[in-house]
């Protein structure tokens, strides 16, 4: 486990929704200067887990801290500007351009006293440019497809300049090359500017691939968590997935791929 910076501890954490538990008692570390992803089957608690560490939602017992900082102690202009969120289902205020909702980015950076500024722009101009949505800053959010919609709010996150990044199903809506160009911009972020990332993914491929640390939810709780080619084994996927498959190396980057077994009528003969 690594000792860098903006390393996220959850320890004896409860959280859910009303009386309905989702995680329970959790205990777990994603180490800082790395790119996780937490993958597992649908309602294991994968997104529940990722608001409950952006403090989106309050613990029933636990805490979650950043560095050993308590992020229920925090300002939220504070947090702000340690971590970025970019939920599953973000809601844009009605007719607010591309452009205007990724300047609300800044808002952390910004004091009574002090003026929009040059390092401002930049970062707006930067995260548009990032994410391919420069043509797109003057359209206004709720006209553009699934795809591009993402995109836009993917440039809020990046505009937001936080070391610690935390994406809830960042490739929804989006098609395989769009797909590819955000996990590729992910692990860009991580090299070449330090960002901390922590990811929720359906795909259990591009996580292998795109992620140095793995945490398979069931149930509410890890079932392993690890090196990606550590974690993943035919075993597991099985037992976690319910799918019989192969875990092979990808031929590409030696990564685990996962190839589920073929029913008998899809067999070559």
């Amino acid at each position: 486990m690594t000792n860098a910076p903006n390393a996220i501890t959850a320890e004896n954490l409860r959280i859910g929704y009303g009386r309905n538990t989702i995680v329970a008692d959790l205990d777990l570390t994603l180490p800082g200067g790395q790119v996780t992803a937490i993958v597992g089957p649908n309602a294991c608690g994968k997104s529940t887990l990722l608001r409950g560490l952006a403090r989106l939602i309050a613990p029933e017992t636990g805490t979650v801290a950043i560095d050993g900082d308590d992020v229920h102690r925090m300002s939220a202009r504070a947090l702000a500007r340690r971590l970025g969120l970019l939920p599953q289902q973000p809601v844009a205020p009605e007719g607010i351009s591309v452009e205007a909702l990724v300047r609300l980015g800044r808002y952390p950076h910004q004091r009574a006293l002090r003026p929009w500024s040059a390092a401002d722009s930049a970062a707006v101009e930067t995260a548009l440019e990032r994410t391919g949505t420069t043509a797109l800053r003057d359209l206004p959010v709720d006209h553009l497809s699934g795809g591009q919609r993402q995109r836009a709010w993917i440039a809020l996150a990046l505009a937001q300049d936080t070391p610690l990044l935390l994406l809830d199903e960042p490739t929804t809506f989006l098609d395989l090359r769009h797909q590819i160009d955000v996990l590729d911009l992910v692990s860009e972020l991580n090299a070449t500017a330090d960002r901390t990332v922590v990811m929720v993914l359906h795909d259990l491929g591009q996580a292998a691939r795109y992620a140095d640390h793995l945490v398979v939810m069931r149930d509410g709780a890890p079932a392993a968590f690890g090196a990606p080619a550590d974690v993943l084994t035919s075993e597991l996927v099985e037992d976690v997935f319910g799918v019989p498959c192969r875990v092979v190396a990808d031929p590409e980057t030696g990564t685990p791929l996962v190839v589920p077994r073929a029913s008998a009528r899809h067999r070559r003969p």
